[in-house]
């Protein structure tokens, strides 16, 4: 859910179980610079399921979010001599998912015969779920999840980008800027802008 109270807080990864056997982002990394297939299908099962839904909340569309996902990895095994083992890997890998997603939503935008209804589908990621809830309440959150994507979706792609990492993703304003090759400022100054904007459009739900 969407809070503008939250502060900055240090990049998180992907909400994956582990255990002390399983390798760590960046040593899976490490092995697919050296072309371990093995290490590579990990490192995709686990980062799959966080850049499908990064990818969705900004291109509004769950099927173009589904091949865009694939083409992230696709271009991560392509370009895996890219990645700095001195870097955190998230930001990487967000920075070729997002780097997609702007290409496809300018691929878009030169289609004038596609309307803005048949691009965006309604099966995208919810801000929240209303999990076992039922009746009033069930519908009441479910209201308000989809309230507050709709809001996010009508901000620019730059503050929505910002906006999704910090409130989705959990990632700092470091990590951020990493993603998308700006600074912690721009970073800062996105997501202010960005919630000032939402806000009269969530005052219902404050």
């Amino acid at each position: 859910m969407w809070d503008s109270t939250r502060t900055d807080t240090k990049g998180m990864g992907p909400q994956v179980d582990a255990t002390p056997t399983e390798p760590d982002d960046a040593e899976l990394m490490l092995r697919v610079q050296a072309s371990d297939e093995p290490a590579f299908a990990t490192l995709m099962h686990r980062w799959e399921r966080p850049v499908k839904a990064v990818i969705a909340r900004v291109v509004l569309n769950a099927s173009e979010a589904e091949e865009l996902a694939q083409e992230t990895f696709v271009r991560l095994w392509q370009h895996r001599d890219r990645f700095d083992p001195a870097k955190p890997v998230k930001p990487w890998v967000l920075g070729i998912a997002l780097n997609l997603a702007r290409n496809r939503l300018r691929w878009w935008r030169r289609r004038p015969s596609l309307s803005l209804d048949a691009w965006t589908e309604t099966d995208l990621p919810a801000a929240s779920d209303p999990g076992r809830e039922t009746g009033a309440s069930a519908l009441e959150r479910a209201e308000r999840a989809g309230a507050v994507r709709d809001a996010i979706a009508s901000l620019p792609v730059a503050f929505r980008e910002a906006l999704i990492l910090f409130e989705y993703e959990q990632m700092s304003y470091a990590d951020i800027a990493a993603t998308l090759a700006t600074t912690p400022k721009t970073v800062e100054n996105r997501i202010a802008r960005a919630r000032a904007a939402l806000r009269p459009q969530l005052q219902r739900w404050a």
